[in-house]
């Protein structure tokens, strides 16, 4: 008897937009912020949210079976309240949003995927580029508030892989680290906070300095955690007994990539430590749908910028001369690459 087929699987898939915009748009509007501890019927979710009544009871009800909202009762006396889930990465008032990836999404990623076919038989980047003929980070560097919006979006998404590098990394042998590429400052602070013993500095270009700035004052770590400017693209790096790249190295073509080892490499001292944050292919690329796909959004935003496998970067670290290299899972779908010199 031959195996009965259940097209689900495709359908989920297919029609997964239907999904994703729901919380994008439940995320836009605030809806687990103004939820909070709190749980409100859906009348009084509709007149916090200023939404029309028709899309009351489905919005709340759809994210109710997304499994993004509980519900306790039926019909209009139903209260709906944030899952544990949505309360501690959804909600603003939460030291671990995440939903600054996800407003991003919302305002640039979702439309710039509508252009996916035309990425993948062009080879051409679908943002902001293909519509005003600048860069996407050229755009996002002349624009203070969706700069900051980008900022924020990475160091949401990265807090957990940072914790978890801060936690599983052995620091002992090591006094200083620069982040390349460090935005926000996030992971220096992170890692200055979990090893009083390091010293860090976060480097990027000036733009981006009074974020970071403002930041380690924040975490009141201005003592142990500096700001560095400069252009990681043409000027050495500064020395560090160890040199970090969160979410940067998968920007770049190959070129791109080889350049920026090469400048780890000479930034390092013998027994130093290069270490690339990143949400790895595994090597079979089988597996890490997330990495695979965060690899079309690269295709998306820059066309000729990639994801790897860590047998990528091991290949690339030791044409380069690093001398033995690690890949230490962190949360979720990424992982550290780590070359020794």
């Amino acid at each position: 008897m031959s195996e009965q087929v259940d097209p689900s699987h495709i359908m989920q898939v297919g029609m997964g937009f239907w999904a994703s915009k729901t919380l994008l748009s439940a995320v836009e509007l605030e809806l687990f912020t103004t939820l909070g501890g709190e749980a409100m019927t859906g009348q009084q979710i509709a007149a916090a949210l200023e939404l029309h009544p028709r899309a009351v009871p489905d919005f709340p009800d759809a994210l109710v079976a997304l499994q993004l909202l509980d519900r306790a009762g039926e019909g209009s006396d139903a209260l709906y309240r944030n899952t544990n889930a949505t309360a501690v990465f959804l909600d603003k008032a939460s030291p671990a949003y995440i939903g600054g990836i996800l407003e991003m999404s919302n305002a640039r990623l979702y439309r710039f995927w509508g252009d996916l076919t035309e990425a993948l038989q062009t080879g051409k980047p679908q943002n902001e580029i293909k519509h005003t003929g600048k860069p996407m980070f050229d755009e996002l560097y002349s624009d203070p508030d969706r700069l900051e919006q980008f900022m924020n979006a990475m160091s949401g998404i990265s807090l957990g892989p940072f914790n978890a590098l801060a936690e599983k990394f052995d620091f002992s042998a090591y006094e200083t680290l620069c982040d390349v590429g460090g935005a926000t400052g996030q992971l220096s602070i992170t890692v200055a906070d979990r090893h009083p013993h390091m010293r860090c500095a976060t480097h990027d270009l000036g733009v981006v300095e009074p974020i970071a700035r403002r930041t380690i004052e924040d975490a009141g770590l201005s003592d142990r955690v500096r700001t560095e400017t400069g252009d990681f693209f043409g000027e050495p790096l500064p020395k560090a007994d160890v040199v970090t790249m969160g979410m940067i190295l998968h920007d770049w073509d190959l070129e791109g990539k080889m350049h920026l080892i090469n400048a780890a490499y000479d930034a390092l001292p013998d027994g130093g430590a290069f270490i690339v944050i990143e949400n790895l292919i595994d090597d079979a690329r089988r597996e890490n749908a997330f990495g695979l796909l965060m690899s079309l959004n690269m295709l998306i935003e820059f066309g000729n910028a990639f994801d790897f496998t860590g047998a990528d970067f091991a290949g690339w670290c030791k044409e380069v001369g690093f001398k033995e290299i690690d890949i230490l899972p962190l949360a979720g779908p990424a992982s550290a690459a780590i070359a020794y010199k």
